[in-house]
């Protein structure tokens, strides 16, 4: 009978519990990932929601470690503890808000954390964030082997190693990815293939990663300009990828000449005066040494440069080079120029002297030259052509022939290549006053200037009447004599005269000066006689249409 007492009690007591359990249950809420850099601070949260509220509940974090959770830290009755010999012990704390504070970050914190809640007859749950740790590597360091030469002709049948890359200390693990003239090549680690990669990994006792990477190839004569380099790839938080370069290197392959090209590296003809320059080279490396004859004679160059300095008519010829490649003794290494130097001789000029002729004479010349090529003859004064086969006649001159003339003789294949002479006349005669320009004042009294321009030679003497502070000029057969004076009642009323003579005869003009009002009036009269007159032509053209 008592038996049956006590199973009655076992089982009304499990009834309730399942029901409590079935009832209510514990919901963990953390975050899914974590990311941090190394030692820095990390904030794991952790909420949780309990139905029914127990009257005690536990929150406690694990670490998972090979393969079994550990606790590092715990809250019970709103006091946080953290747990003793666990690898984060003296660096976690837990808040009152539950969430795991985790200072000084190492790569070695790089778990699975646990929240668990525990809530009495509610139940128990948990929930897991990973922690991820970053550390960005150093630069890569990228080196040569020790014997950085790869020699003889064999060589393109070997793979040999051109250079070891490493970067230090980064987390995760950086990879390391290689580049020849800034183009990445395939990852290859098959060490069959002509082209491929040894890679190796280091764990640090910090917990960081080194890592190194050597690449071997079979290399080609077009490598010996190449440019190798090595990049480090790797993660940061917020799903970034990052790259650091390494400082670039070259090969040194050196292999045999089979062959010489010797080139003229002017593009444009050869004139007189110019720097020449041909230069020597080979298909081997390195280049050997180079000897340089013209028609037969030794010059000296430098390296393989020929280097002709304000070149003469007389060094045109033929220029051969010459290479001694004594790892290579048959082969021919040797190229020839046939330079033309072009010329132009200089301008003669007939009569070459000055020519003075007087007012309404004739005057003639005669300009010739000598070319390496067809050339032309122009005479010119100023921008103007006059003439283009080599003779200048000038009919009964006056003054405006006077001045400077230029013979340009040209060699139109050959831009850039001429020469010229200039002569110069001089038209002598009586002297010849330009017109009369009028001066204005402002009022009576008021200072003016007048010019008085005249053309003559030999120059021409002036005279004012009234006379005032002069000052002359002269340009060639024209003088220029300004006059600075009072502009009085006699002035304003006579005007003001100027002479001029010289040995061939005389010429006088007078100066008017009037007041600005005065010629502004006039202009306003001349505008509307012009209107007016517009107006009556407009007026007949009306009728004319009509009619």
């Amino acid at each position: 009978m008592l038996s049956y007492r006590v199973w009655g009690c076992a089982l009304i007591i499990l009834c309730v519990f399942f029901s409590a359990v079935c009832s209510g249950g514990v919901t963990v809420n953390v975050t899914p990932k974590v990311e941090v850099l190394k030692g820095e601070t990390a904030k794991l949260p952790c909420t949780y929601t309990v139905s029914p509220t127990p009257s005690n509940t536990v929150v406690e974090w694990y670490i998972e470690e090979h393969d079994t959770r550990k606790r590092v830290a715990f809250s019970q009755g709103g006091e946080g503890k953290s747990d003793a010999g666990t690898l984060l012990s003296g660096r976690v704390t837990i808040g009152e808000d539950f969430s795991l504070t985790i200072t000084s970050v190492q790569p070695s914190d790089e778990l699975v954390f646990y929240c668990q809640v525990t809530a009495g007859l509610s139940g128990v749950g948990d929930a897991a964030t990973m922690l991820k740790v970053f550390f960005a590597p150093e630069k890569p360091e990228l080196t040569k082997p020790s014997n950085p030469h790869i020699q003889s002709p064999a060589f393109f049948l070997h793979v040999y190693q051109i250079g070891t890359c490493v970067t230090m200390n980064g987390h995760p693990q950086p990879r390391i990815i290689w580049f020849k003239d800034d183009q990445p090549l395939p990852e290859v680690k098959d060490r069959k293939e002509k082209t491929n990669m040894i890679s190796s990994v280091v764990k640090e006792a910090s917990g960081l990663s080194t890592v190194k990477s050597t690449l071997y190839m079979q290399p080609k004569k077009a490598d010996k300009d190449s440019v190798f380099q090595c990049t480090v790839e790797y993660s940061m938080p917020g799903d970034q990828i990052k790259q650091k370069k390494s400082d670039p290197i070259t090969l040194n392959l050196n292999y045999p000449s089979e062959k010489a090209t010797f080139s003229l590296l002017n593009t444009d003809p050869i004139k007189e005066g110019d720097v020449v320059t041909m230069k020597c080279e080979t298909d081997g490396n390195p280049q050997p040494e180079f000897d340089f004859t013209k028609d037969g004679k030794a010059i000296a160059g430098q390296g393989g440069l020929l280097l002709l300095k304000s070149v003469k008519r007389t060094e045109g010829g033929v220029y051969k080079c010459t290479a001694t490649d004594f790892d290579n003794l048959d082969a021919d290494l040797s190229g020839t120029i046939t330079l033309s130097v072009n010329y132009i001789d200089p301008v003669n000029v007939t009569p070459a002297e000055p020519q003075v002729v007087k007012l309404g004479d004739n005057v003639e010349w005669q300009c010739k030259t000598k070319a390496s090529a067809g050339h032309t003859v122009q005479w010119k004064k100023g921008s103007e052509v006059l003439s283009q086969d080599g003779m200048l006649s000038i009919q009964e001159v006056s003054y405006d022939k006077a001045g400077e003339y230029m013979c340009v003789g040209a060699v139109p294949s050959v831009p850039g290549l001429t020469a010229q002479a200039s002569v110069n006349l001089t038209v002598k005669g009586k002297p010849m006053i330009e017109a009369p320009v009028i001066g204005v004042v402002g009022m009576e009294g008021d200072t003016v200037t007048l010019k008085c321009a005249v053309y003559g030679f030999p120059v021409p003497q002036f005279t004012w009447k009234p006379s005032g502070k002069e000052s002359v000029s002269v340009r060639g057969n024209k003088a220029v004599s300004a006059l600075t004076l009072q502009a009085t009642a006699e002035v304003m009323k006579d005007g003001v005269t100027c002479e001029v003579s010289n040995e061939y005869g005389t010429d006088s003009k007078t100066f008017l000066v009037s007041l600005k009002r005065a010629i502004d009036s006039a202009d306003r009269g001349r505008a509307f006689s012009l209107l007016l007159l517009f107006s009556l032509l407009l007026s007949g053209l009306c009728v004319v249409q009509n009619l």
